[in-house]
């Protein structure tokens, strides 16, 4: 239903809303009270948010009485009420000069980086899956970087869209979800090649043992985090206690701002206590306690050494990039016991999670276990959590696919205790976060991509293509013809937490389903291959091979400015990378069953991407 404001208590609370069936749904009373009990904190009768004002750069600023702008780079502009002059873009303070108030102010471009004849494919994979003979059990960056650099040359594929790289709690056991990040402004040691850090190349007795037992890992299918984080970690903590870090590294550590020492020395204490900081002794739990304050200068060097971490990961970062456009995923949210709710645990609400309500899928509704930012709090900080984690993604240019973008406008909040069905809808600013997006794309040339399938108000789409937001299509989502989806978009096949096409088409995520007690309608099932094979012409007795290279051939047929074609797809794996709502399966745990060796040897690669490149190429020439 379309949102208006008389539903919208202060704390924007939404008071009704249309579920997935199209059915109006009330919110009850004590959920709202729970949920404004939730962003009030320490008892606040109304919200107190710091005002915040969104400005179009070209644009005339006109002011309510006459001020000087502070602006991000400390020059100060004097005037009247209005000031003529292009303003930078970026984030300033209004400062009135008659009572001293001040407002908070973000000059955007008014929409989102996008080149105007944008018209390119590129592969969707999991990068922990990609692994090579190098690799230490899992695919890391180097992976990437030779795949990129392969793919761009030899099957002229224009860009590369990967799972969260976001950094996991470094202790045991690592958290496999890409989804469920400790940072979403930081990024994962587990992707390192050891080998290509500086200083590791001397020889060592113990890291050629430490190799050896990484590359071993590579024999079994599924992923083993654990081991890959104990061999790499005491590969890493070899080599800096071999040798002071480089001057870049020092370099690099004076510029990098406050969050990069944090959230160092979130890490340093995580391994220190062993857990979550929900669990450490109270005087840590707060970065700004006297005890962290202490901790910092008492262990500076296990500090140092995890920011060095994030140095090392952020060089082969960039080499990665300079071979391909990467596009990285963002997370809606994070790990309430890990580092970013640690740092901006102020910002979050307290006694709710972020979740969904029911739909077909999921009739109870679903709980993500997550903490959702409180909009109010987020407001009173700049939004610098969402700032940071915007520009983490995008500092390499390329671009992001934020995932569940319905977040930048609302946010389905559960109280604790209660169910799916018991849950309400929160307002977001909107309008500062779309700003923040336009500003952080401009300054990296980089793209957004906003994940919007499923239940989303016509307006809302309407007004991130107006942002140049890139809508994401999916054939299975679509009722329309692929040569009608629309051209700000990305489409895909499919996705992460779906079947792949020999999953569909052979019956084997049917089955899985079924061995999971997840009890899937073989009706469903019979449907989307009755669809398949009217939508390509085929029988259902064809086999894969003609399956998947006709169904590529009929989505590159799309309009969109990108076009994604799935890695598993293309070699045939039968299992997704997740299936949502599963503990009794290794969700996100299972390697490509080809090392990146064997794949670059497969003729069905390069044959798909002919056929993508030849489609894609003869469209771009009828425009």
């Amino acid at each position: 239903m379309s949102t208006s404001e008389a539903a919208i208590d202060q704390w924007g609370v939404l008071a009704e809303f249309k579920d997935a069936f199209g059915n109006s749904r009330k919110v009850s009373r004590e959920t709202r009270r729970l949920i404004q009990r939730a962003m009030a904190g320490e008892g606040k009768a109304r919200p107190l948010a710091t005002t915040v004002r969104t400005h179009k750069q070209g644009t005339p600023l006109v002011l309510s009485a006459p001020a000087e702008l502070v602006l991000e780079d400390g020059n100060v502009l004097r005037g009247e009420r209005r000031f003529q002059r292009d303003l930078p873009m970026g984030y300033h303070e209004i400062r009135y000069l008659a009572d001293g108030r001040r407002e908070r102010l973000l000059v955007s471009p008014g929409a989102c980086y996008l080149p105007p004849h944008l018209h390119l494919w590129g592969w969707a994979i999991q990068l922990y899956a990609l692994r090579s003979r190098q690799s230490w059990g899992m695919g890391d960056l180097a992976d990437l970087k030779d795949f990129c650099h392969w793919t761009a040359r030899e099957l002229q594929c224009g860009f590369c869209l990967v799972n969260p790289l976001s950094a996991a709690i470094p202790i045991v056991p690592q958290q496999a979800s890409p989804y469920y990040p400790s940072s979403r402004c930081f990024l994962n040691p587990l992707y390192l090649r050891i080998e290509d850090i500086p200083n590791s190349g001397a020889p060592s007795a113990t890291l050629e043992r430490l190799a050896e037992a990484g590359k071993a890992l590579n024999s079994r299918r599924l992923i083993d985090r654990d081991e890959v984080f104990r061999l790499k970690y005491g590969a890493l903590k070899k080599i800096w206690e071999r040798g002071r870090p480089a001057k870049a590294f020092e370099e690099f550590s004076r510029r990098s701002g406050p969050a990069y020492r944090q959230f160092a020395t979130f890490c340093a204490l995580a391994q220190h206590f062993g857990a979550g900081w929900r669990q450490w002794p109270a005087g840590f739990r707060s970065p700004h306690s006297p005890e962290v304050r202490k901790y910092r200068e008492e262990a500076a060097d296990k500090i140092q050494f995890h920011q060095w971490i994030q140095w090392l990961l952020q060089r082969q970062m960039k080499q990665v990039t300079a071979e391909l456009p990467v596009i990285q995923d963002l997370p809606i949210g994070v790990d309430p016991t890990g580092a970013d709710a640690w740092l901006w645990q102020d910002q979050l609400a307290q006694g709710v999670s972020v979740g969904a309500p029911p739909d077909a899928y999921n009739p109870q509704g679903q709980n993500w276990g997550m903490q959702p930012f409180n909009p109010h709090a987020l407001q009173d900080s700049f939004f610098e959590p969402f700032r940071l984690a915007i520009r983490t993604v995008l500092q390499y240019g390329g671009g992001v696919r934020i995932d569940h973008v319905m977040g930048l406008f609302r946010l389905f909040w559960i109280p604790e205790g209660k169910s799916g069905g018991q849950g309400a809808y929160v307002h977001y600013p909107m309008n500062e976060l779309l700003a923040i997006l336009a500003i952080e794309s401009h300054r990296a040339k980089a793209l957004v991509i906003g994940e919007d399938l499923g239940t989303v108000e016509p307006a809302m789409r309407r007004e991130l293509r107006r942002r140049n937001v890139l809508s994401y299509r999916l054939l299975w989502f679509e009722s329309q013809a692929v040569r009608r989806f629309p051209r700000k978009a990305l489409t895909a096949v499919s996705t992460h937490d779906l079947f792949t096409l020999a999953g569909l088409w052979n019956g084997g995520d049917f089955k899985e389903q079924q061995r999971l007690g997840l009890k899937p309608d073989p009706a469903d099932q019979r449907k989307l291959v009755n669809r398949l094979c009217r939508q390509l012409g085929i029988k259902p007795a064809a086999d894969i091979e003609e399956v998947i290279f006709k169904t590529y051939e009929m989505v590159a047929a799309t309009p969109s400015m990108l076009l994604a074609a799935s890695l598993d797809d293309v070699l045939k794996v039968n299992e997704r990378p997740n299936i949502p709502g599963t503990l009794n399966r290794p969700n996100w745990c299972l390697a490509l069953p080809l090392c990146l060796e064997e794949i670059r040897r497969l003729p069905d690669i390069k044959k798909i991407a002919r056929v993508i490149k030849a489609v894609r190429q003869s469209n771009a020439s009828r425009k």
